[in-house]
């Protein structure tokens, strides 16, 4: 008998494991960590590496506990050629060399950028997930985070919008990132909002060129570490009434559980740790043909994390909430 069983449990085909190999390039950052996490708990992924110019050897940690890998050296003379996907989750202006050197090394591989660097380029496929059709090719732009929530607001009422838009928003102190600047400096945010970049800031840059719409953008940050949350202001071409509005977005988002639509304003708490947008709040003033409302968003996963590995789902022809379910 038992060497029956032996002979059964050697002729038993072999457990192949199919996960795919994700690769994150700086992930260190906020965003990296947020990463890192999404990647372990994905029940089709892999973390293959997590490259860092600054911590290369130190041991990843998730929460406080150890993964039992360490970060890998990013340099010149790393190799890119075992994984089915890359990250990067680098400041803007740091991507392009590598994105390049991937490219040259691992044709076949999906390199997904969170950075501006490809926001503006037609060989790479720029996608909010939820006003995308397909992706095609393996390069994928990642939007800016005030860039999600904005253009979020805007698709479903795009063509209904006379003139100019005026945004206005507010951060954490996350997204300013972790290297120590004014916009994440402990004394001079306490108690405080600072604005910054009130013209020409990348996100506006950004919106405007691929809703085709020229808005205005005023972005501040403020004494709290995650989460955005941006008011929107739109003259419309005819009267609507805040139901009807309501009612649009209702439509238009029917089909993304990730998108909640609400009677009243979002809250950033509300959204904190999760992939969700929450849109609501919506006010007329019907002598003016005047719409407000507001948008909110985790920055670090709607606008930016969890928001890549929904883009990384769809490439990859899974279901584009898996691994995002559950916090």
């Amino acid at each position: 008998m038992s060497a029956l069983i032996s002979q059964y449990q050697n002729s038993k085909p072999s457990v192949i494991n199919m996960s795919k190999k994700i690769s994150i390039i700086g992930g260190r950052g906020f965003t990296g960590q947020e990463l890192i996490k999404l990647i372990e708990s994905h029940p089709e992924f892999e973390l293959a590496q997590a490259f860092s110019s600054s911590v290369a050897g130190e041991e990843i940690m998730i929460d406080e506990r150890k993964l039992k890998k360490t970060y890998a050296s990013l340099n010149e003379n790393t190799e890119f050629v075992e994984e089915d996907a890359f990250i990067m989750a680098l400041p803007n202006n740091k991507a392009a060399k590598w994105a390049d050197k991937i490219s040259k090394q691992n044709s076949q591989a999906i390199i997904l950028d969170l950075s501006a660097d490809h926001r503006f380029d037609s060989e790479w496929q720029y996608s909010v997930p939820e006003l995308t059709h397909t992706i095609g090719g393996n390069k994928i732009s990642n939007p800016g985070c005030y860039a999600t929530a904005m253009q979020l607001m805007l698709a479903p009422i795009n063509k209904m919008i006379d003139g100019e838009v005026n945004f206005f928003g507010i951060s954490g102190y996350s997204g300013a990132g972790a290297t120590p600047n004014d916009r994440n400096d402990p004394d001079k945010l306490k108690n405080n909002i600072i604005p910054y970049s009130l013209n020409n800031h990348i996100h506006e840059k950004e919106v405007s060129f691929h809703m085709q719409r020229e808005i205005n953008f005023m972005p501040h940050v403020a004494d709290f570490f995650r989460g955005i949350l941006i008011t929107g202001n739109f003259s419309l071409k005819s009267q609507c009434s805040s139901q009807e509005t309501r009612n649009i977005f209702d439509d238009f988002y029917d089909e993304h559980s990730f998108i909640v639509i609400k009677e009243e304003f979002p809250s950033i708490s509300e959204v904190i740790n999760t992939p969700n947008a929450m849109i609501g709040g919506f006010n007329i003033d019907e002598s003016k043909k005047r719409l407000s409302f507001c948008c909110s968003i985790d920055n670090l996963l709607k606008g930016a994390a969890s928001q890549a590995i929904q883009n990384l789902n769809n490439v990859m022809n899974f279901d584009e909430k898996l691994g995002l379910q559950k916090r």
